[in-house]
């Protein structure tokens, strides 16, 4: 029974996805070995290393419906490799003796790391598809609420008038980067590994490197410089980027925890009927995506975690590091395509209250442009004086309720240089916006690069 949140029954569609399940499964690892070894057939074939129809005989059965999956188990727990023993079953199948070719001048860990690079290639396709689709709806969010003027916060406290066009943007910014971020470490992250026993390619003498050039063109890989054993900082460095971006997901689902709070309900997550409800409290509209994506992004940071001090590999093979990655990097990608996949339908259908993002900016009597009147008071009574004579004003508005507007226009000090229309004007939060929308534009217009090929 399965005992994991990735592999539950009840479970595995949150914390997973079905097609990151697939990449990372036990049939699709073991076809990305038999992948490799008729790769390398191929490649020896053509470089005269190996006979032509000893190549056709391998090729023909590195199909994972051919491997006995129980027998494999009992092999791998004896030898504890499943190489190996995938290795054995391949050469029985073959007939004649023809089998004896296969592996040719390779070691397990050539094959064992070449495979996770080629399922990391498959769940690279996936993860940008969702970068994708998550890009395209915070772009039209930003692009909708360019001008909806709300309240900026700092230390959960209302700062200056921002949009909400500007916060999502600010999303969009970091999900374009992470678009650039991937598109900068395929290639160095899709590289092949074939080195034999040391890395060096001894067995296959002054043939070796050819064999990896075509063994690399024939998986679609990059041909490394040297051999990297035991130098893994590319399955570091995508579970870091991994990192990266579930971090960029939690940070918005945090907002929206915040902003859906009874208190302030400027946003909300999508609506579906029961979603978010409570056992005993009938009025309860929970966050369900937004608690998912903080659980599944703190799990992934701690595995990412884990895969750096796997990073910590001995001499030219490692003596328990290695196996560090066969557990986190499965998990690392499962629970980050889960949390892209809950980022993807939180944005994609968030709802926004733009009436109650007005009404809250109105909650501190003006409060929150008393920045824009002391900058405007400034070239009069100059900046230090105008801050205090504002700061005491503000003390005021707090004591008595009353509206900033009419303390200021009261104030003989303020009045010989402003007008309460004036003030007035100054004091309507739609007005001390910055340049949050042309910081918008800018931002999308970086929507002009060629998208993530998927």
């Amino acid at each position: 029974m399965p005992t994991s949140v990735i592999d539950s029954a009840v479970y595995r569609d949150i914390f997973g996805t079905e097609a990151m399940r697939r990449v990372w499964s036990d049939e699709n690892r073991i076809q990305k070995y038999l992948d490799f070894e008729a790769a390398l057939a191929r490649a020896q074939a053509r470089l005269k290393i190996i006979p032509q129809e000893a190549c056709d005989e391998i090729v023909k059965h590195c199909q994972v419906a051919r491997i006995d999956f129980a027998k494999l188990k009992t092999q791998t727990e004896r030898i504890g490799y499943p190489v190996l023993p995938v290795v054995q079953q391949l050469v029985a199948l073959c007939r004649d003796g023809l089998g004896e070719w296969c592996h040719w001048g390779a070691t397990t860990q050539d094959i064992t790391d070449t495979a996770t690079v080629l399922q990391i290639r498959e769940s690279l396709d996936l993860i940008a598809q969702d970068l994708n689709a998550i890009s395209d709806s915070l772009a039209a969010l930003a692009r909708k609420y360019r001008d909806t003027p709300m309240a900026g916060r700092s230390n959960l406290q209302q700062a200056v008038p921002i949009t909400f066009g500007y916060k999502a943007a600010t999303y969009l910014a970091a999900f374009e980067r992470h678009k650039q971020r991937l598109r900068q470490l395929r290639e160095r992250v899709l590289v092949v590994e074939f080195g034999g026993a040391a890395g060096t390619l001894s067995s296959l003498g002054k043939q070796g490197l050819a064999v990896q050039a075509e063994l690399a063109k024939e998986l679609g890989l990059a041909q490394p410089e040297i051999a990297w054993h035991t130098v893994h900082d590319r399955f570091a460095e995508a579970g870091c980027f991994l990192g990266l971006v579930t971090g960029i997901c939690n940070k918005i689902a945090y907002d929206v925890k915040l902003l859906m709070q009874t208190e302030v309900e400027e946003v909300y997550e999508p609506f579906h009927e029961g979603r978010g409800s409570s056992s005993t409290m009938p009025q309860k509209r929970n966050p369900i995506s937004c608690v998912y994506i903080t659980a599944l992004t703190g799990v992934v940071r701690s595995q990412v975690t884990a895969l750096l001090n796997a990073m910590e590999q001995d001499h030219e093979r490692a003596t328990g590091q290695w196996e560090i990655e066969w557990i986190v990097l499965p998990e690392i990608f499962v629970l980050s395509a889960a949390c892209l996949a809950q980022t993807r339908f939180l944005v994609g259908g968030l709802v926004v209250d733009e009436q109650k993002m007005r009404a809250n900016l109105d909650i501190t009597k003006g409060l929150i442009v008393s920045e824009a009147v002391m900058m405007a008071l400034g070239p009069h009574l100059g900046r230090q004086y105008a801050h205090d004579l504002v700061y005491d004003i503000c003390r005021q508005v707090v004591a008595t309720g009353r509206p900033l507007v009419d303390l200021l226009a009261e104030n003989a000090e303020i009045s010989k240089h402003m007008s309460r229309a004036e003030l007035a004007k100054l004091c309507d939060p739609a007005n001390y916006l910055g340049q949050a929308g042309e910081m918008v534009d800018r931002v999308l217009a970086l929507r002009e690069a060629p998208p993530v090929s998927a």
